[in-house]
């Protein structure tokens, strides 16, 4: 008797050792986030910000995880300078108040072993909203070139730019904003 309660012991332990949450920091030179709206119907405009950073804990086990995201808004990159000082105007981003765009998640859902949403909060420009991710695709597996466990995902989300007080030109220029954020994150 006491060798098969030593045994389911170490077999909890082992099991729980095993679900611990594990901590990913956002590898920012493939986590570029991105937005594209229509402009006054003549096209879809697409944008991103090349400075995120952030982590990512996951427990595959328990299917848990929280996701922490910081998007530095002066980073916007339209492909014009020009537009990158008009964007980063007070009518829209406001850079100069509101220098950073963040997402904050606890919630994961997970369908087998992947995680195919996140609920959390998107906050621009002091304002915060729910905002659900769907994830498109999702990978953990071996770095082949840093040696170190990584995870990936895609995530895209719509939201209205009205929503966090940007909504100038609407509805000539979209108010609906398709957000994409791609991201590779490295295990600590």
């Amino acid at each position: 008797m006491k060798k098969l309660v030593a045994v389911t012991l170490a077999s909890l332990l082992s099991f729980a050792a095993y679900a611990a949450p594990e901590t990913y920091m956002i590898e920012p030179s493939h986590t570029l986030p991105r937005f594209e709206y229509s402009h006054f119907g003549y096209s879809i405009q697409l944008s991103r910000f090349d400075s995120t950073s952030g982590k990512i804990t996951i427990d595959r086990v328990a299917k848990t995880g929280s996701v922490d995201v910081t998007i530095d808004a002066k980073s916007v990159n339209t492909g014009s300078t020009v537009f990158n000082g008009h964007i980063q105007a007070e009518d829209f981003f406001d850079t100069a108040k509101y220098p950073t765009i963040t997402y904050k998640s606890s919630k994961l859902k997970f369908e087998g072993d992947k995680v195919v949403s996140v609920e959390g909060d998107l906050t621009i420009k002091g304002i915060t909203k729910p905002v659900t991710l769907t994830v498109t695709s999702f990978l953990c597996m071996p770095h082949p070139m840093v040696k170190k466990d990584a995870c990936g995902a895609t995530a895209t989300a719509k939201v209205k730019r009205s929503d966090f007080n940007m909504g100038k030109h609407a509805p000539y220029v979209g108010d609906e904003v398709t957000l994409t954020i791609p991201v590779e994150s490295i295990k600590q």
